[in-house]
């Protein structure tokens, strides 16, 4: 809200504030300004420092913090670390941090290195060096901001930017732990130690899942959208191609964009709204309900299919307990995205149910892709996106268990009975 942000000089909207530095935080994208033209040069600063802490989550950062400070960690700082990254064992909590600040501070500043040619070709030097920077941790986090008034747009064409900017989303959405195992991997392949990696079923499902994901993704956007003159349908072959992909990519939680959403196909529309729901893989920086729950459900779906009473993935059997988890986070994801779209339905009566409901997707996913609809909402609804924006980066199973569960182990047995589904 400070002067010092306002690229005006003035205390900016107290709602306009909390909007944006929610967005920014849960690593969204959405907003109700343009932050190129609203933010000084100090503003911006403010807003790549929160989405980068919001990307590296919050126990991440108070891990950076107590390596800063000198502070050993506790047990319960390695079992709180461990949970929150989603990781096996507690040991070399220190370690798997500093792991973490080298991937982030790697692969950033070589996606900004990499950017800067690119936007040189428009502006200065140090200006193109700025926002470099500033769309490479945007990216590398998933969170979607753009100083550019139309996104990525005017780089539609730009095969680049899109490669660069798509490469990062992807390296920050799979997950710090897939990343430091293909690293692992790679290195014994490339030294004298043979040392056998045997790849965790996170690893196996999270890339395979993700590359289905890219590839579906990438022809159906194109199908949808090829003809379509204010999408695809006035570029090359090459330059849809690769507007598509990049489409493909970024609606698992990234929120950049190359194309205008809102002026996309219905069907293109719906499955960019899938796609959103779905969104990256756990220990990354996006959101949704993630690729290791939607391979879970869907080989669930198979088993029950096929007349078998348990799940397997890669000749390894699923606890029950973890589908009951992803059955939890996928139907408290839904019933959030229903309830936040009857809201917004009723506070914003003129705005059509397609765009509620893809803008409500993309606040829970922290998405932040839009039709156009997130500077026209009413303070109302602005409450409402902010609400949803918090629930999904804190994740809602969580939120749920932080507020009504009873922690104490029941001794209590029921009988079993079984009855009529589906």
């Amino acid at each position: 809200m400070l002067p010092l942000s306002s690229s005006t000089g003035v205390w900016s909207d107290p709602i306009t504030a909390l909007f944006t530095s929610t967005s920014a935080v849960c690593v969204t994208g959405l907003s109700v300004v343009d932050v190129g033209k609203f933010y000084s040069i100090w503003g911006q600063i403010f807003l790549l420092l929160l989405f980068q802490i919001g990307g590296l989550g919050y126990m991440t950062a108070t891990s950076i913090l107590l390596i800063l400070i000198g502070r050993k960690f506790s047990l319960r700082d390695k079992i709180t670390l461990q949970q929150s990254l989603d990781t096996r064992g507690i040991r070399g909590g220190a370690q798997l941090v500093k792991s973490i600040i080298a991937v982030t501070m790697l692969l950033e500043l070589t996606g900004a290195i990499a950017l800067i040619p690119f936007f040189n070709q428009k502006m200065s030097f140090q200006e193109s060096a700025w926002q470099a920077i500033f769309h490479s941790v945007s990216a590398f986090n998933n969170a979607g901001f753009s100083l550019f008034s139309d996104n990525l747009m005017s780089y539609a064409n730009n095969a680049g930017v899109s490669i660069i900017i798509g490469l990062l989303i992807i390296f920050g959405g799979i997950g710090y732990q897939v990343i430091l195992e293909g690293y692992l991997w790679l290195r014994t392949k490339f030294s004298r130690d043979r040392e056998y990696i045997s790849f965790s079923l996170t690893f196996c499902v999270a890339t395979t899942t993700t590359l289905v994901l890219l590839v579906s993704g990438t022809l159906l956007i194109w199908f949808t959208e090829f003809s379509n003159k204010d999408t695809l349908g006035s570029m090359s072959f090459f330059d849809q191609f690769i507007a598509a992909w990049f489409q493909a990519v970024t609606s698992r939680t990234a929120g950049f964009n190359s194309i205008d959403n809102g002026k996309m196909t219905i069907t293109g529309i719906f499955i960019t709204i899938a796609y959103m729901f779905i969104g990256a893989s756990p220990g990354g920086t996006g959101g949704g309900i993630k690729t290791t729950t939607a391979r879970i459900l869907s080989s669930c779906t198979g088993a029950a299919l096929r007349g078998h009473d348990e799940v397997n993935l890669y000749e390894l059997r699923v606890p029950n307990g973890l589908i009951i988890k992803s059955v939890g986070v996928a139907v408290g994801s839904l019933f959030t995205v229903i309830c936040s779209t009857g809201i917004l339905s009723l506070t914003e009566p003129k705005l059509s149910f397609i765009n509620i409901l893809f803008e409500a997707t993309s606040a829970f996913a922290t998405v932040g892709l839009s039709t156009g609809i997130t500077s026209s909402l009413s303070s109302v609804g602005q409450l409402v996106i902010i609400a949803t924006m918090y629930i999904g980066r804190v994740g809602v199973l969580l939120l749920m268990s932080a507020i009504f569960t009873d922690t104490r182990p029941s001794l209590i047995k029921y009988p079993q009975e079984s009855m009529l589904v589906g």
